[in-house]
């Protein structure tokens, strides 16, 4: 049976149309630069919207999930209030130290409220889906879960 998943298909056609549009510019490096910048960007909110229509309208499992919900003074990428959990979506700039302890912070106030947070990075919505899908499953039937995924220049070996 062919599978196909529209997530990976539509930022496939995309990165073919950008490849080509670049092929078709001017080779000025500022533009080049430019050009990365709007596709790193592009690239991040194309993942969030994607684990988004996995989510939306309980699609996954029956779980009513909310996007972008302020939760105190925070807020918070994904949320499924009736099971307490959170799942963030992490780009680059959180590997800064700065950001690593503003989401600490964060983090321990949200599990002060009673919520369990999964982070992920980016690009693992689409490289490691089934495994992240499993993890959030478990996750809203109260199993333990994995550990958060540590910022990369925590990670264990």
């Amino acid at each position: 049976e062919l599978r196909y998943d529209p997530c990976i298909v539509r930022a496939s056609l995309l990165a073919v149309s950008t490849a080509n549009q670049n092929r078709s510019g001017s080779s000025n490096i500022s533009n080049i630069n430019l050009l990365r910048r709007k596709s790193t960007a592009s690239r991040e909110r194309r993942r969030e919207a994607c684990l988004w229509r996995r989510l939306r309208r309980r699609a996954f499992k029956g779980l009513k999930f909310r996007r972008q919900l302020p939760l105190g003074k925070y807020i918070v990428d994904f949320v499924c209030l009736e099971k307490r959990l959170i799942i963030e979506l992490d780009g680059g700039q959180h590997n800064a130290q700065a950001q690593r302890q503003y989401d600490r912070v964060r983090d321990q106030w949200l599990r002060s409220q009673g919520f369990q947070i999964l982070r992920y990075w980016n690009n693992e919505i689409f490289d490691e889906w089934e495994s992240i899908a499993e993890a959030v499953w478990k996750a809203a039937q109260g199993d333990p879960s994995p550990p958060t995924p540590l910022p990369q220049g925590e990670r264990g070996a």
